[in-house]
């Protein structure tokens, strides 16, 4: 059998409760080497077959004459040998184990354990410590009463069953039939007949097994009255002299059974003549032939001499069955004499005066013995003890898990304003916790401290079984006589004594759990009370309980007496058994719900071979987590480490019936486990319709709500008590039927919820109506307590186990330390009558942050990518000519439209391999999915507005500006003919002339030839009447009222700006328009939306004339458009937007934006005057001239005013053009640029900073002016990151740069045969990287006849000088004037990545945090009090402190515009505000920043506001800064 390794008994329970590849392997043996394992991993499971011990051959590779060979046709180990080497090898633990399952199968078990030399034997007393007996004797058959008792105190008649000398026929065989019913013959004993009974026994020869008998309290069906113990000796009597000595002093009567019987067997019976035990021989004949006559006398002999024996004798013509019967009448006739009533514990007493030696008496056993006898022997009254020493869970507890509740949910609120009422209850809970820290330890809780603390697994493991050995005992003794008195007064006493002894009765049980949570309210309540860890006495309970779970002890979950999660000592558990496991293991949990008392702990304990607790007298209460480790070779496979497995108390609990929140309770209850499971077993084992609708719809919520958060268990519903093997296909209109119901429950729950989209169950689900039903036989073979495990129950829990792991196999485990975050969350949700509304989880928020920055970082890639596009398209527009121009705009406008689809396929593609990415967080966002894609679409078309916008827009600021070129080349022609004329009249005269003499002749040409020119100066718009008429033109057909204000405005008002605020003077003019009233002194939402209107327009504005163009009138349009589509989308929100009002926000707007307008329009024209240009080429031309007179050599000198006049510009532009897109991109690419790419991160850094800076005006910019204190953040940032951008700019100049020597070196240029064609190509080569002066190069090509390739040569040499001329430009040019001229500011980019959507919360005034542009609902981590936004009490003036965070899930009321100045429910906002989500707090101090920020600068705040100070609650004042860092850390998920 290969079990040469665990001789010395190191086979360990917890090794075989680890989850194995054998869970998906069929249980067979098919060899020697698998048959110990078989034996363990069956009888756990509580499969009848576990003693079966064949071994398949390979037949395959045995010859043919090999299956004559004896050993082959024996190769079959006995079953008790099998057993037998099982226990000598497993610890106490697992033999435990062993024996309590094999009692349950109704199997005998070792009374006697033989050496492996059987040599000496081993009283096996522990091993039967956990089994307990429950039954009807005949006396309490009327009363229906009934007796449970652990078996090893149970006080009966022992009768044991030895072998004399040889027999034909089986003694095992017989005593089965003796201890079965008529219609049932089960094999508690091994015999001959059986699968390897008649193989030679080794190691079990002379091993006593032990089985019982038990009546049900039915006279017709029970063979025995009272319980009866029947021990059997495998072997011949003579071989086994000390045993069979026990068993005399232990018996009430001995059966022997013999065939004959010598002088010698005779001298051996003799010797216990004495004896006061009942001897019983039976005498087996199986043939005809007469009784020899030694054997004759020898009986004689014995009856004459013992005390009165009975003979039985077994007749040839008998039958076993009827010599069965023959026993059994004797044993009732014994079990009348009532002789010899001893227990098993009476038994042990015995086996030590005969040299066997006890299982339990070792040290570790009894020193743990000592401990809960200490402990114990304090209890006489439970619930007084309960009262006395475990304070700490009664009423206190109850009150803390009330309040708690209370504080989500503010049911009691009254007239209290939200926040003074939460700190009324957050003192509450503070005072129950200093009273309990206050407490002092009771001796039986420090006891059992002490017990557990500084222990080895072993001794830990034998405490806790032999304290919850005497805790039964106890709590057993308490509630049978309090049964008993309830049953006496129940006819005759009042409710109220009834109601009493019910509750007393609720209160017997007592269990190690008991004593774990009051441990963890001490822990709870000194971790509140005192924040020194080092100074915290109980700082080591949760490793402890870590421990317990490692060693497969089940962990209280839920307190199912208060109702209550113990949150800080589960997650420090939790964390605990993290730490133990090495950070890194993941975990994945199952849980069973269904009606009470349905076998749900049973189906998980046989599954799994699992102990979880059942307090006595009622079932499981709250939830027990127990952990199952994953062996190493499986892990892989599996996926995880470690398997949670998750017990319940039953929904619809009678006890629970009569409450009015039971439906909640239960569903609270429901949505926690289901939440906390990949796998959830929906027991359906209930016969009432109305019942199971009822339970359904509770499961069938708590599907729903984890649907809608995300969450995506798997559920397979599992239907009891049904044995037929065509179950399954019989129930198929059954399942269809049970589809049908799911469908209405879904249908209810949905409305509940108001999910109105989810209509049928496969909207929260995937199910299957074949693959997630299982039909389960019932567990008992018969009718207890007598009836065996039912080998189909296990068959098919097997079956229903591997189907499990395969579905375990296709899903993603979670890391421990993510399901602490995960548990903490879901209870945080339970506790608020919302779930779905309220549900925060900082796992959720990770992930959704996750997916927020890779959006971000590929959006950037997409902005990159379309910057670049119209970089390069401005530039190739500014070099067009009129006749291309057009074209080459359609041209680049196709481009962009291209480049877009190629970015929005990546973008998607990306976001795709995103959600396909097989981890445990994915799930958590697939509610978002649709959010970010609707993003990506919407992203693109913004930009193919901007792409043709901008494109059009240069190309009419290009045909403006051909239009004045077109003037100046007609005067510069006439110039350049002058100049020609005036060289060839000298050098026909061929006179020589010095450089003054040019000079002066030069000039009076000039001068002479602009002044006949006669030159018109540009034409001077009035911006202002332009755009008068613009908007005539844009709102004539409004109406007659509209049209009759605007033939009377003869001008734009035009307002002065106010610095102290961004209301302004022009924004207060135009509230005359406003109508309506204010509930609260605060800016109206007209106002607001106008100055959004307002700032929206100047927006645009200065981005416009930073333009080196004229005024256009697209830009007025574009203004006009931007104002019409903000007051389209604000209509209908309360602001009655008619034609007039809207006409008053366009004067107003464009009033502001015509002064403006108006400069640009007077800057261009003083830049192209053509005066002025023409001057500006007067040194160009002079220098030609002279130098064409002298004949010089001009090659040197163009190539340097080439490179001055027309490269350094150009290069110049396109630095400020590309500069911003590079250090975006650079910030981006750095490690400490998370700030810039999740919106969440970057408030909680604006917010870390401004609490470090500790500026009330800063606060005040960032509640008022959120855009522009974040842009002044971002600015810092820049400034900070770059004392300078000289890298960066000289990298652009340096590639530029390299990129004109490639184009010089081009052969295709070089072969140009004239200057002017050089030039051409050169520009036309880069023309999307440079825009070049055309005017300047004219000039410069004026009457050169230079070698292509020496102009070429002289460029570059010039272009060396021109770079350091550049660079030290640069390098004296401050950061500040270097961003002020930058066509693409990066902090406004980056700006765009944080602001997200813009949208404030409508009473905090928070910003949105969403990541994707385009989502669903807005959202903020984080709110605040609503006096930092203004809000103040209409009557009294005083600003708000309230929460809005906290105001949605209590009883108090708003009003405002949006409601008409109705008072409307907080907890209803979303009929006003439906895009917006203000989630309550995840936890008590989750706002303190806030708290603190207000209650710092409340002053400050209230004469700014021009208000009264807000009436700050007591417990804020006690918020320090640490505290508030803290908050902000741990609300922004940063710790």
């Amino acid at each position: 059998m290969k079990m040469e390794d665990y001789q010395h008994g190191n086979l360990s329970l917890r090794k075989f409760l680890q989850v194995g590849i054998e869970c998906v392997k069929a249980m067979d043996a098919y060899s020697t080497e698998t048959l110990a394992w078989n034996f363990i991993h069956k009888i756990i499971a509580l499969n009848g077959t576990a003693r079966n011990t064949s071994v398949i051959n390979d037949i395959d590779n045995t010859a043919s004459e090999d299956f004559l060979d004896d050993d082959l046709a024996c190769n079959i180990i006995h079953p008790l040998d099998v057993l037998c080497v099982i226990l000598h090898c497993s610890d106490h633990f697992l033999q435990q184990e062993i024996f309590t399952k094999m009692c349950l199968c109704q199997f005998a078990v070792p009374l006697l354990l033989p050496d492996t030399n059987g040599s000496s034997f081993t009283f096996m007393l522990w091993v039967m410590r956990d089994i307990v007996k429950r039954w009807r004797p005949e006396s309490l058959s009327e009363s229906k009463g009934f007796r449970e008792e652990n078996l090893v105190q149970i006080k009966m008649q022992t009768f044991s069953f030895v072998r004399l000398g040889q027999s034909k026929l089986s003694k095992s065989k017989i005593l089965n039939q003796v201890l079965s019913p008529a219609h049932l013959n089960h094999n508690w004993f091994v015999h001959d007949n059986m699968e390897g009974g008649n193989s030679t026994r080794t190691v079990s020869d002379g091993v006593v097994e032990i089985a019982w008998y038990f009546p049900a309290g039915n006279k017709s069906s029970d063979i025995f009255p009272e319980p009866i113990a029947v021990t059997n000796l495998h072997g011949n009597l003579e071989s086994n002299i000390k045993q069979f000595d026990f068993l005399t002093q232990i018996s009430s009567a001995v059966f022997i059974f013999i065939e004959t019987i010598n002088a010698d067997q005779c001298e051996l019976l003799m010797k216990y003549k004495n004896e006061s035990t009942h001897f019983v021989y039976c005498l087996m004949r199986t043939t005809k032939e007469k009784l020899d006559d030694n054997t004759k006398k020898i009986l004689k002999t014995l009856t004459s001499l013992q005390n009165k024996p009975t003979v039985l004798v077994f007749k040839k013509g008998n039958t076993e069955f009827s010599f069965a019967k023959t026993i059994q009448s004797t044993l009732i006739k014994l079990m009348q004499d009532n002789l010899n009533f001893h227990s098993i514990e009476d038994m042990a007493g015995i086996a030590p005066t005969l040299g066997i030696c006890i299982d339990e008496n070792v040290k570790e056993c009894q020193d743990a013995k000592v401990n809960a006898k200490v402990i114990t022997d304090e209890i006489v009254d439970v619930v007084k003890y309960k009262g006395e020493t475990m304070k700490l869970q009664g009423d206190s507890l109850k009150e803390l898990a009330r309040l708690e509740k209370e504080m989500c949910q503010m049911k009691r609120q009254g007239n209290v304003s939200s926040e003074n009422y939460k700190s009324k209850l957050i003192n509450k809970h503070a005072t129950i916790r200093k009273q309990q820290y206050d407490c002092e330890l009771p001796s039986g809780i420090e006891n059992f401290i002490n017990a557990i603390k500084d222990k080895n697994s072993v001794e830990k493991q034998y405490f806790l079984k032999w304290i919850r050995f005497y805790l039964d005992l106890t709590a057993r003794k308490n509630l049978s006589a309090l049964q008993a008195e309830y049953k006496q007064e129940y006819n005759s006493a009042s409710k109220e004594i009834l109601s009493v002894l019910d509750k007393k009765i609720s209160d017997s049980s007592l269990g190690v759990e008991h004593f774990l949570r009051e441990l963890s309210q001490f822990y709870e309540a000194e971790n509140f009370n005192n924040k020194d860890i080092n100074k915290r006495k109980f700082r080591e309970l949760p490793g402890i309980a870590a421990d317990l779970l490692l060693d497969g002890f089940p962990l209280e979950l839920i307190d199912g007496d208060a109702s209550n999660i113990p949150l800080l000592w589960i997650k420090d558990v939790l964390t605990q058994l993290d730490k133990k496991t090495g950070n890194k293991c993941r975990i994945r949990a199952i849980t069973v719900l269904g009606v009470q008392s349905t076998g749900k702990s049973t189906l998980l304990n046989a599954m799994f071979g699992l102990q979880f607790p059942v307090a006595n007298g009622r079932c499981t209460r709250g939830a027990f987590m127990s952990l199952l480790k994953v062996e190493e070779n499986f892990q892989r496979e599996l996926g995880c480490e470690f398997i949670l497995v998750i017990d319940t108390e039953g929904l619809k609990a009678p006890e629970l019936a009569s409450l009015d929140d039971s439906y909640e309770h239960d569903n609270e209850l429901a949505t926690l486990v289901v939440g906390l499971s990949d796998i959830t077993l929906f027991n359906m084992a209930m016969e009432n319709t109305t019942e199971m609708k009822e339970t359904l719809q509770i499961v069938v919520h708590a599907f729903l709500r984890m649907k809608q958060v995300g969450k995506k268990p798997n559920c397979q519903f599992v239907h009891q008590n049904v044995s037929d093997v065509s179950a399954h296909e019989k129930n198929r209109r059954d399942r269809k039927r049970l589809l049908e119901q799911l469908n209405e429950m879904t249908g209810i729950a949905a409305n509940m919820e108001k999910k109105y989209t989810v209509t049928k169950f496969s909207d929260i689900m995937e199910y299957d109506l074949e693959k997630h039903n299982w039909y389960i036989p019932g567990l008992w073979h018969g009718v207890p307590p007598m009836a065996p495990v039912n080998t189909g129950y296990s068959n098919s829990i097997n079956d229903l186990k591997k189907h499990l792991i395969e579905i375990m196999q296709k899903g993603n485990a979670v890391f421990i330390s993510d399901y602490i975050t995960w548990i903490s969350s879901l209870w945080n949700a339970v506790k608020h009558e919302n779930f779905i509304f309220s549900f925060r989880n900082s796992l959720v928020a990770k992930a959704y942050n996750q997916l927020a920055k890779k959006y971000s970082e590929l959006e950037w890639k997409f902005d990159k990518k379309m910057l670049e596009w119209l970089t390069c398209t401005e530039t190739m527009i500014k070099n067009q000519s009129m006749n291309t121009l057009e074209d080459k705009v359609k041209q680049c406008i196709n481009e962009a439209y291209f480049i877009l689809s190629r970015e929005e396929e990546k973008m998607k593609s990306a976001l795709e391999d995103f959600f396909k990415k097989e981890t445990e967080l994915v799930p958590l966002i697939e509610r978002y999915r649709e959010d970010f894609f609707n993003s990506v679409k919407h992203h693109k078309r913004k930009h193919e507005m901007m792409a043709r916008s901008k494109a059009e827009e240069a190309m009419v600021i290009q045909k403006e500006k051909h239009k004045i070129q077109h003037l100046q080349d007609s005067y510069i022609e006439i110039i350049e003919t002058k100049v020609s004329s005036l060289l060839e009249e000298y050098r026909k005269k061929k006179q020589q002339l010095t450089e003054m003499e040019l000079n002066e002749t030069f000039d009076t040409m000039w001068e002479s030839t602009i002044s006949e020119m006669h030159i018109t100066p540009l034409k001077r718009y009035e911006i202002e009447k332009k755009m008068l008429d613009i908007l005539t033109e844009d709102m004539k057909n409004r109406g007659a009222s509209v049209n009759q204000k605007l033939q009377k405005t003869k001008s734009l008002p035009k307002y002065e700006r106010v610095e102290k605020n961004s209301w302004s003077a022009l924004a207060v003019n135009a509230v005359r328009w406003i109508r309506g009233f204010r509930t609260h002194n605060v800016p109206a939402k007209e106002d607001i939306f106008l100055n959004s209107v307002l700032d929206e327009c100047s927006k645009y504005v200065k981005k416009q004339i930073r333009q080196d163009a004229d005024y256009n009138d697209t830009y007025c349009r574009e203004l006009l458009k931007i104002i019409s589509n903000m007051c389209e989308q604000n209509d209908g929100k309360g602001l009655q937007l008619h034609a007039e009002k809207e006409l008053d926000i366009k004067l107003c707007a464009l009033g502001n934006a015509a002064e403006h307008f108006q400069s640009m329009h007077d800057k261009f024209i003083r830049k192209n005057d053509p005066h002025h240009h023409l001057a500006a080429l007067k040194p160009s031309y002079l220098a030609t001239f002279i130098s064409t007179f002298q004949e010089k050599d001009e090659s040197f000198n163009r190539a340097n005013r080439f490179c001055e006049r027309c490269i350094k510009p150009a290069l110049a532009d396109q630095v400020n053009r590309i500069l911003g897109i590079k250090i975006v991109d650079d910030i981006l690419s750095k490690h400490d640029s998370r700030a810039f790419k999740d919106r969440t991160f970057f408030q909680y850094t604006l917010l870390s900073d401004l609490i470090q800076e500790k500026n009330v005006q800063d606060y005040i910019k960032y509640t008022q002016n959120y855009e522009q204190c974040a842009k002044t953040m971002i600015q810092k940032y820049i400034a900070k990151t770059y004392g300078n951008f000289h890298s960066l700019q000289f990298q652009i100049v340096s590639d530029a740069i390299q990129r004109i020597k490639e184009v010089l070196t081009d052969p295709e240029i070089l072969t140009c045969e004239s200057v002017r064609d050089f030039l051409g190509k050169f520009r036309s080569k880069l023309d999307e990287e440079l825009a070049f002066n055309q005017g300047e190069i004219k000039a410069i090509v004026f009457q050169t006849k230079v070698p292509i390739k020496e102009f070429a040569n002289n460029i570059c040499s010039s272009l060396n000088k021109m770079d350091e001329e550049l660079r030290s430009e640069i390098e004296h040019e401050d950061s500040e004037s270097v961003l002020c001229k930058l066509t693409i500011k990066p902090e406004d980019e980056l700006f765009k990545k944080v602001i997200g959507c813009g949208r404030q919360c409508p009473f905090c005034k928070v910003p949105c945090e969403a990541g994707a542009t385009n989502h669903e609902k807005h959202f903020a981590t984080i709110h605040r009090p609503q006096g930092l936004g203004r809000y103040r009490d209409s009557e009294t003036t005083i600003l708000v402190h309230e929460i809005c965070s906290t105001d949605v899930v209590s009883n108090k009321s708003f009003k405002n515009s949006d409601t008409e100045g109705k008072w409307h429910p907080y907890r209803d906002y979303c009929t006003y505000y439906p895009d917006w989500a203000i989630q309550p707090d995840p936890s008590i101090d989750a706002s303190d920043y806030w708290k603190f920020v207000l209650k710092e600068f409340n002053e400050e705040f209230a004469k700014e506001y021009e208000a009264k100070p807000a009436e700050i609650p007591d417990t804020w004042h006690e918020i320090t800064e640490e505290q508030a860092i803290e908050s902000l850390k741990k609300t922004f998920n940063m710790q």
